[in-house]
């Protein structure tokens, strides 16, 4: 399987802008210096990352419950990507609120690491420090 994006970007750094577009045709946004940057309109690369990863783990993590004989009723994670100088990609911190009837926090606690090790997105970024924070409700 493979998906596809795609960006385009026209001009210089601060005064150009560009679009991003998933290959599916469901998004598209401008993005720009100050959007990345600053606090200007539209989206970034930063951004999108933290959805992927935020969107990858909690399915990860829905499917190693499952397996494990845990049905959840519902997986909601957020996504902090920290951008600093170089600019560097130096931190990545989820948190996630999971509603899973019937598990224990041990059990629960465990299949959250798994997931956080092995969601391909965390296996994509093994160079970016990852913090975790799982709440079992």
């Amino acid at each position: 399987m493979i998906k596809t994006a795609e960006a385009q970007w026209k001009g210089t750094l601060r005064e150009g802008n560009g679009t991003v577009k998933l290959g599916s045709g469901l998004f598209e946004a401008p993005y720009t210096f100050a959007s990345r940057f600053e606090e200007g309109k539209g989206t970034n690369p930063e951004e999108l990352i933290g959805a992927a990863h935020a969107g990858c783990f909690s399915m990860f993590l829905a499917a190693q419950l499952t397996r494990a004989g845990f049905a959840p009723t519902k997986i909601h994670t957020t996504a902090k990507v920290h951008l600093t100088e170089g600019p560097t990609i130096s931190l990545i911190e989820l948190t996630t609120d999971a509603v899973v009837p019937h598990v224990d926090k041990a059990k629960f606690d465990e299949l959250v690491e798994v997931s956080k090790n092995n969601c391909p997105v965390s296996k994509a970024l093994k160079t970016v420090e990852l913090r975790l924070i799982a709440n079992l409700h």
